[in-house]
């Protein structure tokens, strides 16, 4: 996948169409400063918005290979496009991180909307909730994140995440953790 072109290409389209979308996943890492390999482009989309958003990527030669109502993957007929997957917005936690979220430069001459790092990390507790086989990278990403915004972090939105996960003990750990390494 050519990340960089990939990019520009749908941003492009998705601002001409109006788009109301932010990027997650391992894009949001790099913005956050912390860069490891992603193979995809994430987004969270408004719900409003995905009819706009199959619509153009069907233009731009993306196949959708699954929908349900909380998300989407699309799959490029070429290599190069690689696959963009979506998590659709439609409940309270979701179009909070949309309305939060701020512009980023994330490659040179494209600018996108990236969840916050208290985002970044209420997705990850989601995802290694879903899916135990995640938790590692997963937890990881948080550590990191934590470690290196700290002092920016708003904690009782985190504690809010990780109680709807019912993992707040390993927040609370994670904070004493990332204290004493500083």
């Amino acid at each position: 996948m050519d990340f960089e072109a990939v990019s520009k290409m749908v941003m492009d389209q998705f601002g001409k169409h109006q788009v109301r979308c932010a990027i997650i996943g391992g894009f949001a890492l790099h913005a956050a400063g912390f860069h490891r390999a992603t193979v995809d482009i994430d987004f969270l989309v408004h719900v409003q918005d995905m009819p706009k958003v199959k619509a153009t990527l069907a233009a731009l030669g993306y196949d959708l290979k699954h929908e349900s109502k909380d998300a989407a993957n699309f799959w490029g007929k070429m290599d190069t496009l690689g696959n963009i997957d979506f998590i659709i917005a439609h409940r309270k936690y979701a179009l909070a991180m949309l309305e939060r979220s701020k512009p980023f430069e994330i490659v040179k001459g494209c600018t996108v909307n990236v969840i916050v790092p208290e985002d970044i990390i209420g997705l990850k507790v989601q995802a290694f909730s879903n899916d135990p086989d995640r938790y590692r990278q997963d937890i990881a990403d948080i550590y990191w994140l934590i470690k290196n915004y700290r002092e920016q972090l708003d904690l009782n939105l985190l504690r809010e995440y990780f109680g709807l996960f019912n993992c707040s003990d390993k927040l609370e750990q994670i904070l004493k953790e990332t204290n004493n390494a500083q």
